[in-house]
């Protein structure tokens, strides 16, 4: 997972301007179905391109752990909370797999563009039932494989929708919707079930 592993020296870009033409925020936040009240564990959450968006949809009474293994990325966080207006977010160090996050208390577990970088993927469903309460939701977004950037992972280690879908199946989800959003990802939604 590792090697794979977006490196902080680069957070630079995950705030780019042009991010927002080809990875749109409110298109994302929609499909992943986020409610007002929501607790949200953003797994990956970087510099927070998706932590701060996803708490303004949450609102006040929601929450956001926003999860991410490297202390770098969360610094990078934890400087622009005085001016986001979001009081609702709370910064976790941690891997994917062991957030530390206490059990059933998130509604949904959203990981953007990092699910190509874990090697064991079902290791980071089990985390994601454990955290998830009763009918809770987990969006995946990811680059897809037909489209080439410049920008993003090498296409042999993007994954297909159709893959994950059958790795969520696995781990006990039930799909919800799958769609492409902005011109290169694809998002998959899915609940948990009993």
């Amino acid at each position: 997972m590792k090697e794979r592993r977006f490196h902080a020296s680069q957070a630079h870009r995950l705030d780019a301007p042009e991010r927002l033409l080809w990875l749109p925020l409110a298109e994302i936040v929609s499909a992943a179905g986020v409610c007002l009240g929501d607790a949200i564990a953003d797994i990956g959450a970087g510099s927070g391109y998706f932590a701060l968006p996803l708490a303004q949809a949450a609102g006040p009474q929601g929450i956001v752990y926003a999860v991410d293994a490297q202390e770098e990325m969360l610094e990078l966080l934890k400087r622009k909370l005085p001016f986001s207006g979001s009081g609702n977010i709370r910064l976790v160090q941690a891997e994917a797999d062991a957030t530390g996050l206490p059990s059933a208390c998130c509604t949904l577990v959203f990981l953007a563009n990092v699910w190509h970088e874990f090697d064991d993927r079902a290791r980071v469903l089990r985390e994601a039932r454990r955290i998830l309460g009763p009918g809770g939701r987990t969006a995946i977004v990811d680059w897809r494989p037909d489209v080439e950037r410049k920008a993003g992972p090498p296409l042999e280690h993007r994954l297909t929708a159709e893959l994950t879908m059958r790795e969520l199946a696995s781990a006990g989800f039930a799909t919800i919707s799958d769609a492409h959003v902005g011109a290169y990802h694809w998002l998959v939604l899915a609940e948990g079930t009993p």
